[in-house]
């Protein structure tokens, strides 16, 4: 991932995961959503079937903010982003997601908080979940 033409944050075989913060979000959803995180079953097994975690697999996880996932686009075509928390409230919350990551073991990249950055992503599968603690 670059912000300003520099690299801000690079994993190798993991997660990419975008979060949205949302205006009653808590800490302790942060918290449980680093937990799923680090122990969802999404990886194949010997047998291929998705029965590892990122933990499981020594993966490496890249949290990225992303205010957007709350675009509400049910009136006309411009998106309001008004479901999305603002950013001192956002922010903590995120900070401790990575947080708690970091605590569990998990290698943790991030992008920079209100910076336009691009995000190069390879979807192995592909497998795209969305996610709610």
């Amino acid at each position: 991932m670059t912000a300003d033409g520099a690299t801000v944050g690079d994993i190798g075989p993991g997660l990419c995961v975008l979060v949205g913060v949302t205006h009653d979000d808590t800490p302790a959803q942060a918290t449980k959503l680093a937990h799923r995180l680090w122990k969802l079953r999404i990886f194949g097994d010997d047998e291929g079937k998705m029965n590892l975690s990122v933990a499981d697999i020594g993966g490496e996880i890249l949290v990225v903010s992303q205010f957007t996932l709350y675009a509400d686009t049910r009136k006309g075509n411009r998106p309001s982003y008004v479901d999305a928390a603002r950013p001192e409230v956002a922010e903590p919350l995120i900070e401790q997601v990575v947080d708690e990551l970091r605590s569990l073991g998990a290698k943790v990249e991030t992008g920079r908080f209100l910076t336009e950055m691009q995000v190069a992503l390879v979807n192995d599968g592909p497998v795209t979940i969305s996610l709610e603690v």
